[in-house]
C-alpha cells in the first residue's frame, strides 16, 4: 500500500516538472513575450502592421508581437507601463505630432537608423526626423481632398482650401472631429499658422456649415465619399487610394499650401528588447519594408523604391505648408478645447 503511493506521489512530481521545463524551454525558443522577441505598438492598419511584422521575421527570424489600437489609446499604455515599460518599437500615428509629444511625456528614447543618419532635420521644408534623434520618418503622409468621380468631375474638384467654402459644396462635405481626430486637428492648426487664429476660427465656421457630417473618425469622411455620402471628403491621400485600389469610385487632390508630413517610428524607453527595436527601425527604412508600405499607397520615404499611387515626393513637396512644430505643440491642446467651444 505505502509502495503505491510513493509510486503515485513521485508521478506527480515528474509530471508537474515536465509542464515546468516545457513552459522554460517555450519562452527560450522565442515565442510568445520573451524577451527574444519584438513587441511593436502601432495604430496603422492591422493588415499593414502585420504584414511588416511577417517580413521581419521571414528576413531575420525573430519574432515580432503587433499590439493594434489607436494613437491615443497606445500612449496612454504607454505612460501607464513607463516603470515597466512592455513594448519596443512605436509605429505611426497620423504624422508627427503625436511623435512630439510624447518627448515631453519620457516615453521614448533616442535612437536613430543608419540610413537615416545623414538625413537633414528638414528637407524640402518636411521635417524628416526629431532634431534630438528621438523619432525617424518612415513614409510621407499628405492631407488633402477626396472626391467622388461619379459626383464631381476632376475640372470641378476643389483645388484649394477657399475652394470648400463655394456654395455648390453646402452639404456635400465631410471631415474628421478636430475636437477627436488628430488628423484633423492638423488641418485647423495649419490654416491657423497661415492665417492666424480670428480668419481661422471664421473660416472653419463657414466650412462646419457646408458639412453634412463631421465624424470622429479621421478615415471616416473619406469612406463617406467613396460610398457617395458626400461628395469631398478631407484626410490623408492613401485613405482615398485604397479605396480606389478597391474599385471604389475616388480620387485625391492635393491643394495649394497644405500639410505634407513624415509618419514616424521611435524607440519605447526601457523596452524590454532596446536591440530588437533598433534593428526593426533599421528594418522599416530598406526596401523590403518601403515596398510593403508602398503596395498599401503610402508615399515611400526610401526614394528607391516607387510609389504605387500618382504621387511621390517631388510631386508634393511644392505644396507643403511650412509647420512651425514648436507652435503646433504649444497649442494642440488648446485649439482642440476651444473646437468643442466654438464650433461644436
Amino acid at each position: 500500500m505505502y509502495k503505491g503511493k510513493m509510486s503515485y506521489v513521485l508521478a506527480a512530481v515528474f509530471f508537474v516538472s515536465a509542464i515546468i521545463l516545457s513552459s522554460c524551454a517555450a519562452e527560450d525558443s522565442g515565442g510568445g513575450d520573451s524577451g527574444d522577441s519584438i513587441t511593436l505598438y502601432s495604430p496603422e492598419t492591422p493588415d499593414l502592421s502585420k504584414e511588416l511584422a511577417e517580413k521581419y521575421e521571414e528576413i531575420h527570424g525573430e519574432k515580432v508581437n503587433v499590439d493594434y489600437a489607436g494613437t491615443n489609446v497606445l500612449v496612454n499604455q504607454m505612460m501607464a507601463e513607463k516603470e515597466n515599460p512592455k513594448g519596443d518599437v512605436w509605429y505611426g500615428g497620423g504624422g508627427l505630432l503625436p511623435f512630439e509629444s510624447a518627448v515631453d511625456k519620457d516615453i521614448i528614447t533616442q535612437y536613430v537608423p543608419e540610413d537615416a543618419e545623414d538625413w537633414e532635420v528638414t528637407e524640402n521644408g518636411i521635417k524628416m526626423k526629431h532634431e534630438d534623434d528621438y523619432y525617424t520618418g518612415v513614409e510621407y503622409f499628405v492631407l488633402g481632398f477626396a472626391y467622388n468621380t461619379e459626383l464631381v468631375s476632376e475640372e470641378e474638384a476643389p483645388e484649394t482650401w477657399d475652394d470648400l467654402l463655394d456654395p455648390k459644396w453646402e452639404g456635400e462635405i465631410q471631415f474628421p472631429n478636430p475636437a477627436a481626430s488628430g488628423t484633423s486637428t492638423l488641418m485647423v492648426l495649419s490654416y491657423m499658422m497661415e492665417n492666424g487664429e480670428d480668419e481661422g476660427w471664421e473660416y472653419f465656421q463657414k466650412l462646419s456649415d457646408q458639412a453634412n457630417s463631421i465624424p470622429d473618425s479621421g478615415s471616416g469622411p473619406t469612406k463617406g465619399a467613396a460610398m457617395g455620402e458626400a461628395k469631398i471628403a478631407i484626410g490623408f491621400d492613401f485613405m482615398a487610394y485604397e479605396h480606389q485600389a478597391n474599385g471604389e469610385d475616388i480620387d485625391f487632390v492635393v491643394p495649394e499650401n497644405t500639410p505634407v508630413l513624415v509618419n514616424p517610428m521611435t524607440l519605447i524607453k526601457d523596452g524590454p528588447n532596446p536591440e530588437g527595436g533598433k534593428k526593426f527601425m533599421d528594418f522599416m527604412l530598406t526596401e523590403e519594408a518601403q515596398e510593403i508600405l508602398a503596395s498599401w499607397y503610402h508615399i515611400p520615404i526610401n526614394q528607391d523604391v516607387e510609389s504605387e499611387t500618382s504621387l511621390s515626393l517631388d510631386k508634393v513637396k511644392d505644396n507643403a505648408v511650412d509647420l512651425d512644430i514648436d507652435w503646433v505643440n504649444d497649442n494642440y491642446d488648446r485649439i482642440r478645447d476651444e473646437w468643442k467651444e466654438k464650433i461644436e
